[in-house]
């Protein structure tokens, strides 16, 4: 018998308890009807449980468990199966901890690069970041252990994040915003989904029907529960109403009382109450079903598996003169310089942070690789305080030296759960490092440590080697040694614009916002969208990577498949290592009737190609990527006409292209009197039955001046009503509205 089956048993009180926690993590128990309460903790990169007798939120001490890299990192590596096989490992460690929940992935859209929490989500795309969010609960939910999606939805800012208002059109908020929670809702049910703490247009996210009903279960066929995230909730009752089943954490019984009086008071229709328990029980079979109190795993293995995903999302951003990989055989001296090669910066700070099995760093690895030949010099501190001392030091280490290796980053402080970034600059300290290192010896790497993006325009170009090292988990300094020295052959792609300047970014101008909103003006231009339809030139584009070897595409061939598209491409190595490409599908349609990016990623896939070999790579694009959202008719609809298919190595580097045709989707755009001479030529029905009463007027000329194009150009933005105003028209105020129903049939 499950639990779900005591449902009918239970009291409204009892219901009402059900809808809130017991504590900071669990859920409540009803001892009487053998129900038990249930762990959640914080993920989405590790397990972050606290230890036992702790303080309540337990940041600063949880029990130890392996830390992954990063969503900012895994993003990065493109590969949504390494990404599924993180998510096994984070199923198999919260299984030993007997915890039912992990609070991941968070697929929020990362809008601005001063985002404070833009680390732990992956990337300013939307199918990137659904691709690789649906791979992560995958790989968790196969273990039994079920996975919290967060934080739903437009939860991009840390700036007022309790109350601020998201004002987003519904086309962006579709399009760019929804799409990757569309995406892994429909593949993976996740367990739960947790809404997030902002309005949405001025509606709580916690209280918002429309998201939580309408969208998320009607649309989406969502079955499981909506959480919400820790202190999200506004109005309790409302909530329930709308579709939030459990409110986090506990409420010391304050809310569940509010939801009984409610119900008592005719105020709340109980059904809504007993829709919410019924969810939470079902949660609680799913977690106790799955449960194995002689769960383990292997650490060592997770902490390999955490340095393979760490290499593999490891960006190597520039590499002129072939200056990387190291030879690790060669007699070179090599000077590392810069606090984190000895003090990792290997995650973001706040709710996520965990409490490592162990911790590698990348001085000790490098030196485990090159022994004696490395030298070290801390160059700067990590809290940004001035020391000339430390500068010295490292001028006459790598001058003293055949390469430097510099890391540079950002430290904890600058960003953060909890705030924004005020820049995108690195501290001035390390770059005062930079510059003289760079004048004691040009052959420099740098290697950078950050959770969001930084400038690097006004130095990358007189610097030969630039790593993009993200935060890279727990096995970071390891995967830094093995990319340096070519064990692993860099293979990460951006998954964020790099701009030349904070102020070229699309959302500029509107972000944070004030007075409690935030407009979302940039519309669907979000990230390179952006950058492309306003040519703006950036520092390093979406998708860009280098590899240690290059690659040739040729023979592309696109033909239609399901009403998608069939993407097949030969990717040669032409190089003398093996590598791998991640091959990108981006479409366009020119001249089309709605505003679009000059192009969209479309689809990827990841080519193993062995020095000197060919492979050939199919990529299907399902007709749904081709589609756009229209407001008015509330779908989305496949625009009919000649599209371009743009494959390459980023948004900005295409090496083939092809066109084909794509029949469009019917449109029926429901018509109004307020809708414009344009909107009714175009419709289907409507067209005729304006043609036609028009035509019925005889001497007004109306119907002749539609057939010059000039005039009809200016005619067509008026709406019908207000022709229907004008003296003598054909059509007038009282046979709009059955013109109007005629129309929409």
């Amino acid at each position: 018998m499950s639990h779900s089956d005591h449902l009918d048993d239970l009291t409204l009180e009892e219901k009402a308890s059900l809808t809130s926690g017991a504590d900071f993590w669990t859920t409540k128990a009803i001892d009487r009807a053998g129900i038990p309460s249930i762990m959640m903790t914080d993920g989405p990169h590790g397990v972050r449980k606290q230890r036992e007798g702790n303080d309540h939120i337990g940041l600063a001490d949880s029990v130890p468990t392996t830390c992954f890299p990063p969503a900012v990192a895994l993003g990065s590596s493109w590969d949504p199966e390494l990404v599924r096989r993180v998510g096994v490992a984070l199923g198999e460690e919260a299984k030993a901890e007997n915890v039912g929940v992990l609070l991941g992935p968070g697929i929020n859209i990362k809008r601005s690069p001063l985002c404070g929490r833009n680390f732990e989500y992956f990337s300013e795309d939307p199918l990137v970041s659904g691709v690789m969010g649906s791979a992560l609960v995958a790989g968790l939910q196969s273990q039994g252990v079920g996975a919290s999606l967060k934080h739903f939805a437009a939860n991009n800012q840390e700036t007022d994040r309790l109350r601020v208002s998201a004002d987003v059109d519904e086309r962006p908020l579709r399009e760019i915003y929804l799409r990757a929670f569309q995406r892994v809702v429909t593949e993976q049910q996740p367990w739960t989904v947790m809404c997030s703490y902002n309005r949405i247009n001025g509606v709580y996210a916690s209280e918002n029907p429309w998201l939580l009903t309408t969208v998320l279960r009607d649309e989406w066929g969502y079955d499981g529960l909506v959480v919400s995230d820790w202190g999200a909730v506004n109005d309790r009752v409302a909530g329930v109403a709308a579709g939030l089943d459990l409110e986090m954490p506990s409420s010391g019984g304050r809310t569940d009382a509010q939801i009984v009086a409610a119900v008592r008071a005719g105020d709340l229709d109980e059904a809504h109450v007993t829709t919410a328990a019924r969810r939470a029980l079902q949660l609680v079979d799913r977690v106790v079903a799955n449960a194995d109190p002689n769960a383990t795993y292997d650490a060592d293995a997770h902490h390999a598996l955490a340095r393979e995903a760490a290499a593999r999302s490891i960006v190597l951003l520039r590499n002129e003169g072939g200056l990387l990989p190291l030879d690790p055989a060669a007699p070179n001296r090599i000077a590392v310089v810069g606090e984190f090669a000895r003090t990792p910066r290997y995650q973001g700070a706040g709710s996520s942070l965990i409490n490592p099995t162990r911790l590698d760093n990348a001085l000790g690895e490098l030196r485990v690789i090159a022994g004696d030949r490395v030298s070290f010099a801390a160059g700067f501190t990590t809290d940004g305080s001035d020391d000339a001392g430390l500068l010295d030091e490292a001028v006459s280490t790598a001058a003293a030296a055949d390469v430097v290796v510099l890391f540079l980053g950002l430290p904890a402080e600058e960003e953060s759960e909890g705030f924004d970034r005020e820049h995108i600059e690195l501290p001035a300290p390390q770059t005062a490092v930079l510059e003289a290192v760079l004048a004691a010896n040009p052959n420099v790497v740098v290697v950078l440590s950050n959770g969001g993006v930084v400038r690097t325009s006004g130095w990358q170009e007189r610097v030969p080697a630039i790593v993009e090292g993200w935060l890279l988990g727990q096995a970071g300094g390891g995967a830094v040694a093995d990319v340096l020295f070519g064990t692993v052959n860099p293979s990460g792609r951006l998954t964020e614009t790099i701009p030349l300047r904070l102020e070229d970014s699309p959302s500029h101008l509107s972000f944070p916002g004030e007075f409690g909103h935030v407009r979302y003006g940039e519309g669907i231009f979000v990230g390179y969208r952006g950058f492309d339809a306003s040519s703006t030139a950036v520092a390093f584009p979406f998708g860009h990577g280098l590899s240690y070897t290059t690659f040739e595409y040729r023979d592309l061939s696109v033909v239609e498949r399901d009403g998608g598209l069939r993407v097949t491409v030969t990717v040669a190595n032409t190089g003398s290592r093996d590598g791998r490409e991640v091959v990108q599908v981006y479409t366009a349609l020119p001249g089309s009737t709605v505003v679009r990016a000059p192009h969209a990623l479309a689809g990827f896939a990841i080519a193993d190609v062995p020095a000197g070999g060919a492979g050939t790579v199919t990529i299907d694009i399902a007709r749904d990527e081709l589609a756009y959202f229209h407001p008015q008719a509330a779908q989305w609809t496949v625009e009919a006409g000649t599209y371009v298919v743009s494959v390459g190595a980023s948004s900005r580097d295409f090496r083939l292209e092809a066109t084909i045709d794509i029949a469009g989707d019917d449109l029926d755009v429901p018509l109004a009197g307020d809708s414009t001479i344009a909107e009714w030529l175009a419709h289907p029905r409507g067209g005729d039955l304006l043609r036609s009463a028009l035509d019925s007027g005889g001497g007004s000329g109306l119907a002749g001046m539609l057939t010059d194009p000039e005039t009809a150009k200016m005619l067509g933005s008026m709406p019908l009503e207000r022709i229907a105003a004008f003296p003598g028209s054909p059509i007038d105020e009282s046979s709009l509205p059955g013109l109007v129903e005629a129309a929409r049939g």
